[in-house]
């Protein structure tokens, strides 16, 4: 007990001694400002649930925090989609926020920050991404009148620092994401827009991004199958979730052999693939959020997730005084749920020249009521068709 409080006596130190969080890993945990930059807007719509986990109306008071995981609020993706629903729900409700990013990506530093935002007075904190799991175990039992709100977290991955599983406390909630439906729609929509040459460039080899890149593949084959079209498909994971010369590099070989589209999937790896295209004249699909207004016209489509729809659900349930009807369990979210998992069909966001909206949403309709069948298997490679040839390059 000394131990922690030493720990949160040196955190509050270092925080009051630095700025607000910047894009350097090693800098220390602080807590952002709790007004929104004025450039920063609401999320964009990614999917509403059925129905809601309770009523909206705020009725328990409290204070939110995001805690980051390796990459922080600027990273167009995964943090940032999930402060900006942070901010756009304190807000609209009149709810205080801040965001805390850990020191250094590691469990002790995630914890630290967690302990941080709780020193400071969060009542519920907002986590991003399964690296959260094993300080979710540690934390849970410490602070049982602080409720935990965890997306892209599964309860397999709520383990202690020593490796061992850990039931989910009542004051936890999880939910992870069927992306391989996401996926699936990317892959298929490519080919039938005339992409016969394909890639799936992966980060490091997580569940979430393995469903992803095999739904691309089922998707693919889906498409070659009904149209009778060869399709070639490279498939490798980086092993990282950041871009570099050494994946440009590859990227690059794998547009002048003749690449078309790359499914870029694993937070700021998809730099790699989009610097290559450029200099290839291919494109890029991006991962979990709409990411062609970041990425320009290179950008066809992005097979997205519902965080911020996720984040909602559950900030609903804690302030409208429903927490315990979802603390407790692990959610697996897809199409039947809601419209959690999707493209992007705004006009501007529409980068397909023979696909079609309607054509979309006949393949939609037919994920959501089971006629098409898509494996979540993230074991065994999904099987594909006689027109269908796939490179997993290790």
């Amino acid at each position: 007990m000394k131990k922690k409080l030493l720990s949160i006596l040196l955190v509050c130190a270092m925080a009051v001694a630095m700025t607000a969080c910047g894009n350097n890993a090693e800098e220390p945990a602080a807590p952002a400002e709790t007004e929104a930059p004025a450039e920063e807007e609401a999320p964009a719509e990614e999917g509403t649930t059925e129905e809601p986990a309770a009523d909206a109306t705020v009725s328990v008071e409290g204070k939110i925090a995001m805690i980051t995981d390796s990459g922080d609020i600027t990273d167009e993706s995964f943090n940032q989609i999930t402060w900006e629903t942070v901010v756009a729900y304190g807000d609209t409700n009149g709810i205080e926020y801040e965001y805390y990013k850990p020191a250094e990506d590691t469990d002790e530093e995630r914890i630290n920050a967690i302990d941080l935002a709780i020193a400071e007075g969060a009542t519920v904190i907002v986590m991003p991404g399964y690296l959260f799991g094993p300080a979710i175990a540690e934390e849970q039992d410490l602070y049982p009148e602080v409720s935990f709100i965890a997306v892209d977290v599964t309860e397999g991955d709520v383990v202690s620092l020593s490796g061992e599983q850990v039931p989910l406390g009542s004051n936890v909630y999880v939910c992870s994401f069927q992306e391989e439906q996401a996926g699936y729609l990317a892959g298929y929509a490519a080919v039938k827009d005339g992409y016969t040459d394909l890639g799936f460039l992966g980060g490091i080899a997580v569940p979430a991004v393995i469903r992803y890149g095999f739904g691309y593949v089922q998707g693919i084959n889906a498409a070659a199958e009904e149209m009778g079209v060869d399709v070639n498909v490279k498939y490798y994971y980086g092993g990282q979730f950041y871009g570099d010369d050494t994946i440009t590099a590859r990227m690059e070989g794998w547009y002048s052999a003749g690449t078309e589209v790359v499914f870029a999937c694993g937070g700021g790896i998809y730099t790699s693939a989009v610097d290559a295209a450029e200099e290839h004249d291919g494109k890029v699909i991006g991962v979990d959020v709409d990411q062609r207004p970041t990425i320009g016209d290179r950008c066809v489509t992005s097979a997205m997730k519902g965080l911020g729809s996720a984040v909602t659900y559950a900030l609903d349930a804690y302030f409208g005084g429903n927490f315990a009807s979802i603390g407790g369990t692990a959610a697996q979210l897809g199409l039947t749920q809601g419209d959690y998992l999707g493209l992007p069909t705004e006009d501007d966001s529409w980068g397909f020249e023979t696909f079609t909206k309607d054509e979309y949403e006949t393949v939609l309709s037919g994920i959501k009521d089971g006629s098409i069948s898509i494996s979540a298997d993230t074991e065994t490679a999904p099987t594909v068709g006689a027109h269908t040839t796939v490179d997993y390059i290790e």
